[in-house]
């Protein structure tokens, strides 16, 4: 990570969170640029976003991670254009034969077709309904939704269907969608996860360049909340050193801004995003690269990332426990979590067949 052929020209990636862009984990070749003195990096313009489109057969992903609080999610997008630096589904993109860098937030893969997939698997007869995740790897609310508006068509269906749906996002684009999801709060159906890892819209620059500024999402929280949909924040990721100061300050500002409930996540650095990670720092904060990795790896058992069920979410160990003490301290001095709100399945109606006969009325 500290050969600078390794590197990306900043101003070919300026907007991007991520200053590289290696080989995928699974290529049986390895791609390295070096100078052959043509100069032609000069006349290479601004890294552009790629939509690839994707026609999956189905759409409903399961899990069986006790870590996570559903066992099926939907993410319309593969890859994240938001670029959030830390983000640990970027080793994900390495199924598709791309990096976990640059790859990952100039290479967009939607599904336009998860609408109809969905309203198919809704309607199966051994269908039980259960909350459907959605955002639980890339942002349903990125940049390209804009244009795509896959999430808004999964969300008509799910309406239409009495089905309950919890939402992560750190975009400002879920307000679009109000009208749906108040309506589905109404029944109990529908909630919505804000992510503010931070306060500073500067660091939120260099860590999340094309997401939602801090304020921004502050102000989605309180349209939400104004809306009658539950909100919660997530301080997520917590980064030793670098955000872990504003926990406090996160909380009471989320709050204050309509936020009932609140959750929080210790960085997490699976596969070679530990190595993208280090190279993020080298660029723009390089002396507390040390400091950063000691107190991740104080709360990881001396690894840079422990995956193992129970504890990756947290870590372990006398750091972890003290931002976990100090989340829990300010949230309940805020009234956070104090309040039980489970969302419905039993409206659950299957979509209708559409059978292509006319009335004959």
């Amino acid at each position: 990570m500290d050969d600078p052929a390794y590197r990306v020209d900043t101003d070919r990636r300026r907007g991007r969170g991520s200053s590289a862009n290696p080989t995928g984990r699974y290529e049986p070749a390895m791609r390295e640029s070096f100078d052959d003195g043509w100069d032609i990096e000069d006349e290479l313009p601004p890294l552009p976003t790629e939509v690839i489109i994707e026609k999956p057969r189905t759409i409903i992903t399961r899990n069986d991670s006790p870590d996570i609080g559903y066992d099926r999610s939907i993410n319309p997008y593969r890859g994240c254009e938001h670029g959030c630096s830390y983000c640990f589904a970027r080793p994900t993109h390495a199924f598709q034969g791309l990096s976990s860098g640059l790859d990952f937030e100039t290479k967009i893969f939607a599904k336009p077709n998860a609408a109809d997939l969905l309203e198919k698997e809704l309607r199966a007869s051994n269908y039980e309904p259960k909350v459907i995740a959605l955002g639980s790897n890339t942002d349903p609310y990125q940049p390209v939704e804009r244009r795509f508006r896959i999430t808004r068509g999964i969300l008509e269906v799910l309406d239409r269907a009495n089905h309950p749906v919890g939402i992560v996002t750190k975009s400002a684009l879920v307000t679009r969608d109000i009208d749906i999801l108040s309506r589905m709060a109404d029944r109990q159906l529908a909630k919505v996860a804000i992510s503010i890892t931070t306060l500073d819209p500067k660091l939120a620059r260099r860590m999340e360049p094309r997401a939602a500024s801090p304020a921004k999402r502050l102000e989605t929280v309180r349209k939400l909340a104004e809306a009658g949909i539950p909100v919660t924040v997530l301080v997520a990721p917590i980064i030793p050193a670098i955000n872990d100061h504003e926990i406090e300050d996160i909380l009471k500002a989320a709050h204050a801004a309509g936020a009932q409930d609140a959750g929080y996540v210790l960085l997490r650095l699976p596969h070679d995003l530990k190595d993208l990670m280090r190279d993020w720092l080298v660029e723009h904060y390089p002396d507390k690269l040390n400091h950063v990795f000691s107190l991740l790896q104080e709360a990881r058992g001396g690894k840079d990332y422990d995956a193992q069920w129970g504890v990756r979410q947290t870590g372990v160990g006398p750091y972890a426990w003290m931002i976990g003490r100090r989340f829990e301290t300010a949230a309940e001095r805020l009234g956070l979590n104090k309040r039980s709100w489970k969302l419905r399945t039993d409206l659950f109606a299957p979509p209708a067949k559409e059978t292509g006969q006319l009335s004959l009325f």
